[in-house]
């Protein structure tokens, strides 16, 4: 990714973080506590005290979606803020329950909400963030338009909670398909996203037609952007990341690369099916071997690939849509920079 490029989707990212850091924070304003000193926690305002901090929120990706597809479509990004503040606190409703389900102890390089307030209060506090995130819009809800809103969110949350519920499902099974798999992290992660840009949309006025491609790049971008976190979950740099890398193969998690290198019929393959098929957490020196199985089995190349074959669907939505050029510019800078992460 050129230095211009990665220049545009960091101010893009700034961008969105400007201009829905003070809604998120006037919604957390109005919880009571702990579970208000929870949530300021997780989005790295302060620490576990309430004493305030400059610790890593996140990056407001979805945010970004939201405010670059208002753009692409002819409109300021002014105009997607409320939708882009509501889909960054649905998306850290399930970040925290997510982690809490997972056992992560870590995010971003920090204790995770949980493992810092307790799961009780994680559990308040994810719920406190998706009741916020109605509320946020709920000034946008009247007539048509304001119905498209909440039919957007609901869609996706549905999804969101459809795709979790697979995931944990799919852990205690012995076989999966990738399509299973894809549907799956769909679902879970790419749902949000394409509610992002749909949403972005919406606030652009943009037709049906519009909304629906809008959809389909979120959706794409999505899936393309969790293939790149998996390949990070297995051999990315926990500096850079916040998380601890192999967490993810430790839980005997089957994450796409996993799950494709499961199905590839190879003698790696069947190697690394004899570690998932153990009970507890994986050992560390069988950590180090299943990823080289992993490898070996064409599950990283597997992964890398998906991960650009559906980057390229989401840039074919795009220049369908014959976008404002300053938008298309800011979504495809993001897109590349969701999808070439640091290892």
């Amino acid at each position: 990714m050129g230095d211009v490029d990665r220049g545009t989707a960091l101010r893009l990212l700034a961008l969105a973080r400007e201009l829905t850091e003070p809604e998120l924070r006037k919604a957390v304003d109005r919880l009571p506590d702990p579970v208000r000193r929870l949530t300021g926690y997780h989005f790295g305002w302060w620490d576990e005290s309430g004493a305030r901090v400059r610790a890593n929120g996140g990056k407001r990706v979805r945010a970004a979606l939201a405010l670059a597809s208002a753009q692409a479509l002819g409109a300021r990004p002014e105009r997607a803020v409320t939708v882009a503040a509501a889909v960054e606190l649905v998306h850290n409703f399930s970040v925290v329950h997510d982690d809490l389900m997972d056992g992560d102890a870590t995010r971003r390089g920090r204790r995770t909400a949980w493992t810092a307030f307790g799961e009780p209060l994680a559990i308040l506090g994810g719920d406190a963030l998706l009741a916020l995130a109605i509320d946020v819009v709920r000034p946008e809800l009247a007539g048509s338009a304001g119905q498209a809103i909440m039919k957007e969110l609901s869609d996706a949350l549905l999804k969101l909670v459809a795709g979790q519920t697979a995931d944990l499902a799919l852990e205690g099974c012995s076989e999966i398909g990738l399509a299973e798999c894809l549907t799956m992290a769909g679902d879970k992660t790419a749902s949000l996203m394409a509610a992002a840009c749909a949403l972005g949309a919406l606030s652009a006025g943009a037709d049906a037609d519009q909304v629906s491609r809008m959809r389909r790049l979120g959706w794409h971008l999505g899936l393309s952007f969790q293939l790149a976190d998996d390949l990070l979950g297995i051999w990315g740099d926990a500096q850079v990341t916040g998380k601890p890398v192999g967490g993810d193969l430790r839980r005997r998690k089957k994450s796409l690369p996993v799950v494709a290198a499961l199905s590839s019929a190879t003698t790696a393959g069947d190697q690394l099916a004899e570690f998932y098929h153990g009970i507890g957490p994986m050992p560390e020196a069988e950590i180090r071997q299943a990823v080289s199985l992993i490898e070996e089995a064409g599950g990283r190349r597997w992964a890398e690939q998906e991960s650009i074959r559906q980057r390229t669907h989401a840039f074919r939505e795009l220049t369908a849509l014959s976008p404002e050029p300053g938008g298309a510019r800011a979504l495809v800078a993001l897109s590349y920079l969701m999808t070439h992460r640091e290892h």
